[in-house]
């Protein structure tokens, strides 16, 4: 897959028949420095993805002949591209219909762009990070993302599936500030349970005392005040 962060950039594919939003999301892209293609209908942008190959598709639901849903799935037999979901209905069905017919991740219209930006970004780093490292050490901590093993001053400790993703997250942006509502809504996409709850900040605290050796004053994750969290790896 194509560097992220260095000259050579990933490809994403924009599938929306709304051709101000492609042109918003494509400028947008690529000053960020992504190469951009677009399509206006399903059937257009699954030949697309088909010939082209992109690293990443923006897939909207809403589309004039086969909808997001079925395009896909026939990407999907193929193709283990990332896919996030564009959609302007908030129901919860049709959020499960896209996490359930393969997409990565949703957002609901109309979203801010730098949200999506750290979502596209979380992808690819997720990504990169399954291509080529699948262990981490950082001081007295050792995570294998495989077997989701962690070890902290030389024990392994046991997380649960939500510590874990947490500090997955976590590692996947070292030394960059998250703020509550990113985190959210990175580890709760399909729950609006937690959007304004403090239920991040319990888990948080019980990770901290599985690998910090002091959680008065913590190592790896640090909290930033009127924010959110860093996790510190320098």
């Amino acid at each position: 897959m194509p560097e992220v962060t260095g000259k050579i950039q990933a490809t994403i594919l924009v599938v929306d028949d709304d051709k101000d939003i492609v042109e918003t999301i494509k400028g947008n892209l690529e000053l960020d420095g992504y190469e951009v293609l677009s399509a206006f209908d399903g059937r257009s942008g699954v030949d697309m993805a088909k010939r082209c190959r992109p690293d990443l598709i923006i897939l909207d639901l809403n589309l004039p002949d086969i909808d997001g849903i079925k395009a896909c799935q026939i990407i999907r037999r193929e193709f283990d591209f990332p896919i996030i979901m564009l959609t302007a209905r908030d129901g919860v069905s049709d959020t499960v219909l896209g996490l359930e017919c393969g997409a990565d991740d949703y957002m609901v219209k109309p979203f801010n762009f730098l949200e999506l930006s750290a979502r596209i970004k979380a992808i690819f780093k997720r990504v990169e990070r399954n291509l080529v490292k699948d262990h981490y050490e950082l001081r007295e901590l050792s995570i294998d993302f495989k077997s989701r093993k962690v070890s902290a001053r030389g024990e392994e400790i046991k997380l649960t599936k939500t510590e874990f993703e947490l500090l997955e997250l976590f590692v996947s942006y070292p030394d960059e500030v998250l703020s509550r509502e990113f985190i959210t809504n990175q580890i709760w996409r399909d729950s609006e349970l937690y959007q304004h709850s403090r239920a991040l900040d319990v888990h948080v605290q019980r990770l901290r005392k599985k690998i910090e050796s002091d959680i008065e004053n913590p190592q790896y994750i640090v909290t930033v005040a009127g924010v959110g969290y860093k996790f510190q790896a320098g």
